[in-house]
């Protein structure tokens, strides 16, 4: 397998960074021929882009409005990443609901990370879903993508208790730092398998 990963993001790329720091502290490069080739966004003021120049990766930017369909954006994403032949593609963030051919696309190759504990809560508002519904534990859940929401075969997860007083900000914060945690894991178990 190819070893190059790509990285979509849409915000501040803290999964993202996450992954590339791990890559840098695991020797991923020199263990697995592994390097995060590029990072790419729908939003160009994403502040992960700038963070991953800084950290000289490169990376493009593709505005899903500026494309008259879900498909035809969906099409130059998959242009861009296949100029990197990725082994791994690497939803971190990445707020687009993505075709079934794009899927199909990468299919095996393509992983996400959901702020729940799937099957619980797939879609937006996991936080505060899992608080209105009285759960004691909320977490998150490494994935990979499947034509069907938040609904791939589960990679690895972590539990994060839900406390009294929480808000859906202060569980999101607790949560991260185990997203943190495990989707590096996870992409370096893929890597090494």
């Amino acid at each position: 397998m190819n070893k190059n990963i790509v990285i979509l993001i849409s915000g501040g790329g803290s999964n993202m960074a996450a992954i590339v720091q791990a890559a840098q502290k695991g020797r991923w490069r020199e263990r697995f021929g592994a390097r995060v080739a590029t990072v790419i966004s729908n939003k160009a003021e994403a502040g992960g882009l700038a963070w991953a120049r800084e950290h000289h990766i490169p990376t493009a930017s593709f505005d899903h409005k500026a494309y008259a369909s879900r498909e035809a954006f969906d099409a130059a994403l998959m242009t861009e990443i296949d100029r990197y032949q990725p082994g791994l593609v690497v939803l971190a963030g990445f707020m687009r609901i993505l075709t079934p051919g794009f899927v199909q696309h990468y299919e095996g190759r393509l992983v996400n990370i959901h702020p729940s504990l799937l099957p619980a809560f797939p879609g937006l508002h996991t936080h505060q879903r899992a608080i209105d519904a009285g759960c004691r534990f909320g977490g998150c859940t490494v994935h990979r993508v499947t034509a069907e929401l938040d609904h791939g075969e589960y990679l690895d997860q972590a539990v994060v208790p839900i406390l009294p007083g929480d808000t859906a900000q202060t569980l999101a914060a607790r949560v991260l730092t185990q997203e943190h945690l495990i989707y590096p894991r996870v992409v370096e178990r893929l890597l090494a398998a």
